[in-house]
């Protein structure tokens, strides 16, 4: 008699109709409700399921593992302004020191100088950094990003999330993950 898994313990890895993640981070995932509702409504195509089956009186279906969208979902090309797409960005770490430990974000033209919360303006900064900045120029105190902020595509956000991989893959999604092996320097 096989090992029982419970469908929650089953995510559905969400493809693109080209086959493509609609996100790598967070990973596009869906959970098997939502998957089965999908199926049910063929708005999706099933790629691959899991061994476990859920059911009703009148109906019976592996869970699905991997599904693809029966219509092309065209990605954004400007991603929204937020603290996560900022921190990805940015590659988790912070701008002045490189620090991936307690972030926030910093407003390079601070804004009690006239700078704005936008892309160009903001950078993840560690709150030591943040706080030794303070309303102060980059240049006043010689600490200059160590990239320039801009605004990302959304492309720039899924190559960077494809270095982070999450911490659980399921064996049937690997043909579709392109996982960065080490981060860049």
């Amino acid at each position: 008699m096989g090992l029982h898994v419970s469908p929650e313990s089953c995510p559905t890895l969400v493809l693109n109709a080209d086959f493509r993640p609609l996100s790598y981070y967070p990973l596009s995932l869906w959970s098997w409700q939502e998957a089965i509702k999908a199926v049910c409504l063929e708005r999706v195509n099933v790629i691959s399921s899991y061994d476990t089956k859920v059911h009703s009186p009148s109906f019976e279906m592996n869970v699905p593992s991997v599904v693809a969208l029966r219509d092309y979902v065209k990605p954004q090309t400007n991603p929204a302004f937020t603290r996560f797409n900022l921190f990805l960005r940015d590659r988790f770490s912070c701008q002045y020191c490189g620090k991936s430990s307690d972030l926030t974000f910093d407003h390079v033209v601070p804004r009690s100088r006239g700078g704005r919360t936008t892309w160009e303006n903001v950078v993840a900064a560690c709150s030591p950094c943040n706080l030794a900045k303070a309303n102060r120029l980059p240049r006043e105190i010689g600490m200059l990003p160590r990239q320039p902020p801009y605004q990302p595509s959304i492309y720039d956000l899924h190559r960077n999330g494809r270095a982070f991989p999450p911490n659980y893959l399921h064996e049937s999604w690997m043909d579709y993950l392109y996982w960065d092996i080490e981060l860049e320097a």
